[in-house]
C-alpha cells in the first residue's frame, strides 16, 4: 500500500489541510494519507502548542468520516526534537510492506536541502508537492528531481496560526474547521 505521510503540528487541524490531503488521496498513486501529529517541530516554537493528545484527538475528528485519511501518533513515542528521517526509518521498520512517501508544501521545498538527511530521504522516498504561494527559489537540484512529484492541489492559503490568532479575536471561523473540530475547540475554549 502507498501511503503519503503529510507531517504537521495541525494546531489546528483546518479544512485546508483536509482539502490537499483528499486531494492526494484521490488524484495521485497514493492508497491513503496518514496525519503525522509531531509533537515538536524543530523550526517551531513549543510555547504555542496545544497538548500532543489534544491536537491527536483534532485529527482523529477531522478523519474519522474519510476511509483513506488517518491520524497518527507514531512521532509521540520517539525521541525528541525529531526529525523527519528517523521517522521514515521507523515506520519503514514496522511496516515493510507498505510504501512511504512525504508530503508538502512547495514552501517547505524551497527549505529542503536544509533538512536532516535530505540526500537519504530522497534516494529512498518519493515527495509529493503542493502548491503554497510564497517567496525564495526552490534549489536547482529539486527543480526536475524523479523522486518529487508536483501535485496540482487547490492553492489553500488558511493557516492554524491566522485560525488561532482569529479565535483569540472571537470571530467566527468555524467554516475553515472541520465541524466536529470546531465543536471540540469550542466545548475546550481551545486558543480564547
Amino acid at each position: 500500500m502507498k501511503i503519503g505521510l503529510y507531517f504537521g503540528t495541525f494546531n489546528p487541524i483546518h479544512v485546508g489541510h483536509l482539502t490537499i490531503a483528499n486531494h492526494l488521496a484521490e488524484y495521485s498513486a497514493l492508497d491513503k494519507i496518514w496525519f503525522v501529529v509531531t509533537p515538536h517541530s524543530p523550526f517551531k516554537k513549543k510555547s504555542s502548542l496545544l497538548d500532543n493528545r489534544q491536537r491527536f484527538e483534532m485529527v482523529y475528528r477531522a478523519t474519522e468520516d474519510y476511509e483513506k485519511l488517518e491520524p497518527s501518533d507514531i512521532e509521540f513515542d520517539l525521541p525528541q526534537p525529531n526529525y523527519t528521517i528517523n521517522t521514515l526509518t521507523y515506520l519503514q521498520e514496522k511496516h515493510p510492506n507498505h510504501e512511504f512517501s512525504l508530503i508538502m508544501g512547495e514552501d517547505n521545498l524551497k527549505n529542503f536541502h536544509k533538512w536532516k538527511n535530505h540526500e537519504l530521504i530522497l534516494e529512498h522516498y518519493n515527495i509529493y508537492v503542493y502548491p503554497r504561494i510564497s517567496g525564495g527559489k526552490i534549489e536547482t537540484q529539486f527543480e526536475n528531481h524523479d523522486k518529487i512529484h508536483k501535485v496540482n492541489a487547490p492553492i489553500m492559503e488558511l493557516s492554524s496560526t491566522f485560525i488561532r490568532k482569529s479565535i483569540k479575536e472571537r470571530k467566527n471561523v468555524r467554516p475553515m474547521l472541520p465541524e466536529h473540530v470546531w465543536e471540540y475547540l469550542d466545548e475546550m475554549n481551545f486558543y480564547r
